[in-house]
């Protein structure tokens, strides 16, 4: 089928092009609703495998999460919250299911429909379910914030006290996020309770507000975030004392070559701009330590070191993690948290940065279920091959370091995969302007 959308010639005029539009939402929705399927009949099944294998009750199910993220080229979290979508939806939200197979919900609008409700019990919910009955047309030409609104109505009317708990509860979630913003900026987020949290803004607008009025040039935004660095850190404009590491080469940083840096915890920063952050330290007389990472001519592999002890020397561990930059694990880009032996060190895993891999929590506790193993594929760079207890099999690669060139990093047969598809969008650029060229002409 994907080949056939890829092949199919485009409508040759707007209404047809708007109804092909409608169309291919409509199967989304079908695809999403039979992905919620295929993931509950997956669960079960490894269930019962796991439980005739000898696995404890309280162990079932393990791994299936990873599994999902896996074969949907997610994150192990996002895999854990689509197998909690799929289970709410089969299991206690039927009508929500079947307004998603017949296209009258998209994916998103059924998900937080289960959101809403996730506080319910499984009565509740079914009944919440069959009161909107989305499939009905309940929602038809309503927003976000409408679904939103009347599934959380709905649950407030089946069991008052269990939302009133969830709201509660909800404090225990607070916590702070980094992500990287384009043009070497970032966000940070805290997600609080509303009272701390509008207090906190409440407090920034009014300094803000009062600069601005002693003839502070900088806009309003400038000013609180100005402000919410200077607070935390406890330095006027910028941080001391604090860490921040940049990985880029020697040319980078003394040559002016424009080779871009690497800051881990964020990605890739410009030369320019590494090389600015690196004299700006310099000029408020902070220490600065230079610490030498050689590669290898060509592939651009770390040349590391060994070791025979179980833990991984400081030393070592600096070197993996400057290698793997975020967890290993295909699509999660979660922060490193745990270095781990590929090979378990029971195994005769050695203790060396070939053996050695940058791994969040979770994913190192999954690579302990029953049924996965990990092992070191040789090659140009530093690569892992993940096998899960269905066979499958996943390769994770480590990042490229600044300076190397990218061809160097080019799995086997990934040229000619490049160039297919780079042959067929050409195709199909050409049917384009072919029936552009056919319209105008009409």
């Amino acid at each position: 089928m994907i080949r056939a959308l890829s092949v199919l010639p485009l409508a040759g005029d707007s209404a047809g092009l708007i109804e092909e539009l409608r169309i291919l939402e409509d199967l989304k929705s079908a695809a999403a609703a039979r992905e919620a399927r295929v993931t509950v009949a997956f669960d079960l099944q490894q269930r019962h495998e796991q439980s005739d294998a000898g696995v404890p009750a309280d162990q079932l199910g393990a791994g299936v999460a990873a599994q999902v993220a896996l074969a949907r080229r997610e994150s192990p979290a996002k895999g854990g919250r689509l197998l909690g979508l799929a289970k709410a939806l089969v299991a206690e939200m039927p009508r929500t299911l079947a307004a998603l197979e017949a296209g009258e919900l998209n994916e998103w609008r059924a998900t937080l429909l289960v959101r809403e409700t996730a506080c319910l019990s499984a009565v509740d919910r079914c009944a919440v379910d069959e009161e909107l009955a989305p499939d009905r047309g309940t929602f038809t030409g309503a927003g976000d914030r409408a679904v939103v609104a009347a599934a959380r109505a709905a649950a407030y009317r089946r069991d008052a006290r269990s939302v009133t708990e969830r709201a509660g509860r909800a404090a225990t979630e607070r916590h702070v996020s980094l992500r990287p913003a384009p043009d070497t900026m970032c966000y940070l987020t805290a997600l609080l309770p509303v009272a701390e949290g509008v207090a906190a803004y409440a407090a920034l607008t009014r300094s803000a507000e009062a600069q601005r009025g002693s003839g502070d040039a900088r806009s309003r935004g400038q000013v609180m975030a100005d402000d919410l660095v200077e607070r935390i850190t406890g330095t006027p404009g910028g941080v001391s004392g604090v860490e921040i590491q940049l990985v880029m080469t020697d040319r980078t940083l003394f040559q002016c070559d424009n080779e871009p840096a690497r800051l881990p915890g964020y990605g890739t920063v410009p030369a320019g701009w590494a090389r600015t952050a690196v004299n700006s330290s310099q000029d408020s007389g902070l220490n600065i330590w230079l610490r030498r990472l050689y590669t290898a001519p060509g592939s651009g592999e770390l040349v590391g070191m060994d070791s025979r002890a179980r833990l991984f020397p400081p030393g070592l561990r600096r070197f993996i993690q400057a290698r793997d930059d975020t967890c290993r694990t295909p699509y999660c880009g979660a922060p490193i948290r745990h270095l781990d032996h590929i090979v378990p060190w029971h195994d005769g895993g050695t203790t060396s940065q070939d053996n050695g891999a940058g791994l969040c929590e979770a994913c190192n506790h999954t690579k302990e279920a029953a049924g996965w193993s990990a092992r070191p594929v040789p090659g140009a760079r530093h690569s892992v091959e993940i096998r899960t207890p269905t066979g499958h099999s996943y390769r994770s690669t480590a990042p490229p370091l600044p300076g190397t060139p990218l061809s160097a990093f080019a799995e086997p047969g990934s040229r000619r995969r490049h160039d297919l598809r780079h042959r067929a969008k050409t195709a199909m650029l050409k049917r384009v302007r072919r029936t552009y060229a056919a319209a105008a002409a009409a």
